[in-house]
C-alpha cells in the first residue's frame, strides 16, 4: 500500500508542472478574448458610421470591417487551439494517473496527448501573432 501511495505522490508531483502551464493557457484565453471583445466593440463603432457617412468615407468603413471579420476570425482560432490545447493537458494529468492508479503504462499516449497539446498551443500562438501584425499593420489598432 505504500508503494502505491508513494507512486501517487509522485504522480503529483509531476502533475504540478501541467497546472502551470494551465495557467499560462488561461491567461493567454483572457488576453484572446479581451482581443475578440475589442474588435466586436470597433466593428459596432464604423458599422454606426457606416449609415452616416456616404462615398469613400463609406467604402473605408466597409474595408476595416472587413478586415476587423478578418481578425475576429483569427483572435477566434487562436482561441479554439488554446481551449483545445488546455483540454489535452488535462488529459495528460488525467492519462497520468490513471496509469499510475491502474498500473497500466500510458506513457506514449500522455507523451502523444503532450505533444498534441503542445501543437495546439503553437498553433494558437502563430494565430494570435498574425492577427497582432494585421492590427498594427492596418493602423486600427489605436483609433477611438
Amino acid at each position: 500500500m505504500e508503494s502505491h501511495l508513494t507512486d501517487i505522490t509522485r504522480v503529483i508531483q509531476l502533475a504540478v508542472a501541467p497546472v502551470f502551464l494551465l495557467t499560462a493557457i488561461a491567461t493567454m484565453i483572457n488576453a484572446l478574448n479581451s482581443r475578440l471583445g475589442r474588435i466586436v466593440d470597433r466593428r459596432r463603432v464604423v458599422q454606426e458610421r457606416l449609415h452616416t457617412r456616404g462615398g469613400d468615407e463609406a467604402e473605408a468603413g466597409r474595408q476595416e470591417i472587413r478586415l476587423l471579420v478578418r481578425r475576429a476570425r483569427l483572435v477566434y482560432y487562436a482561441i479554439f487551439g488554446a481551449v483545445l490545447s488546455a483540454l489535452l493537458v488535462c488529459l495528460v494529468v488525467a492519462g497520468a494517473f490513471l496509469g499510475a492508479l491502474l498500473g497500466v503504462d500510458l506513457a506514449r499516449s500522455v507523451a502523444a496527448l503532450f505533444i498534441a497539446a503542445m501543437l495546439a498551443m503553437i498553433a494558437a500562438l502563430g494565430l494570435f501573432l498574425r492577427e497582432v501584425f494585421l492590427a498594427v499593420r492596418s493602423g486600427t489598432h489605436n483609433q477611438p
